[in-house]
């Protein structure tokens, strides 16, 4: 079972005094990165907040939006600090007293300044903390079920792919017991051909010619890709969470790819290969996506 990392999921949770509405969003990150943004009031919560989420959640970047309403209003209370008031006032008065302005105070003026304004922090007990896990759970249960769904069609797709480079390595495992052969037949008459000499030893010939057409026998190098895409689509069905050992096996399969495709003289296995490396590298790109 695989999941994919980006999803979006909402959570809501209330008890008639307070509401929590919590939004998770998630995109393609090597780790675990979470982003939180919540009310003051939770600050000492963060990291419970954070091991929770880790419970659920492996690879990817978060972006969690935590909003808390008491009574319908917002969890952070916003209130005016009169001391700050007064002493902003008082500087208005100066300045306006040294540039003999004449005009009056007026609110606008001092709605430029935010440094006079406060955020009350309330204190919350542990039944409401739990109305925000609740909230929370809600959301990262709907973003896992995303997840999952596309999770599934990148499964699909992955499974094509498969499918396909199963095919072209037929084709080449086909290709490869009659283009060696070929080969040897070739260059003993290519030899006989540079090659007069009566006293060359026949069968010192065919041992080197043997020797030559033997470079390019691939059996070893398909018997292990084949062997790769086994364990790539039983860990695709398998694991828990995949993504970093598929990426390992898509490196591995890229590797013999390019090994056949070195060793081989023959055309029709040089243009299969090319084939599977163009699925290899679709495959890689998909399975960044993954969780």
């Amino acid at each position: 079972m695989i999941y994919s990392m980006t999803g979006y999921g909402k959570g809501q949770a209330e008890n008639g005094k307070i509401r929590t509405d919590v939004e998770v969003k998630t995109v393609n990150s090597r780790y675990l990165e979470i982003g939180l943004k919540f009310p003051s009031s939770l600050a000492n919560k963060e990291y419970e907040l954070r091991e929770f989420i880790k419970t659920k959640i492996k690879r990817g970047k978060l972006s969690v939006l935590i909003q808390i309403k008491r009574n319908g209003n917002e969890d952070d209370n916003l209130s005016v600090s009169k001391e700050k008031l007064k002493n902003y006032i008082s500087v208005i008065k100066e300045l306006k007293k040294a540039a003999k302005i004449t005009e009056k105070i007026k609110l606008e003026h001092l709605l430029y300044n935010k440094d006079i304004f406060e955020i009350s922090e309330l204190e919350f007990s542990e039944a409401e903390f739990e109305l925000v896990k609740k909230a929370l759970d809600k959301a990262l249960s709907e973003l896992m079920k995303m997840k999952k769904n596309e999770g599934n069609e990148l499964a699909k797709d992955l499974k094509k792919r498969i499918d396909i480079i199963e095919q072209r390595l037929k084709n080449v495992e086909e290709e490869s017991g009659k283009s060696v052969e070929e080969y040897f037949e070739k260059l003993k008459e290519r030899v006989k051909l540079l090659v007069n000499d009566a006293s060359i030893d026949s069968d010192r010939l065919l041992l080197e010619l043997a020797i030559i057409a033997d470079k390019a026998e691939i059996t070893e190098e398909c018997v292990r890709l084949r062997s790769h895409i086994k364990f790539f689509l039983e860990s695709l069905e398998n694991d828990s969470d995949p993504g970093r050992k598929l990426n390992f096996l898509c490196q591995e399969m890229n590797r013999e790819t390019n090994t056949i495709s070195s060793k081989t003289i023959s055309t029709a296995i040089t243009h299969n290969t090319v084939f599977i490396k163009e699925e290899i590298e679709k495959i890689r790109e998909q399975i960044q996506n993954i969780e």
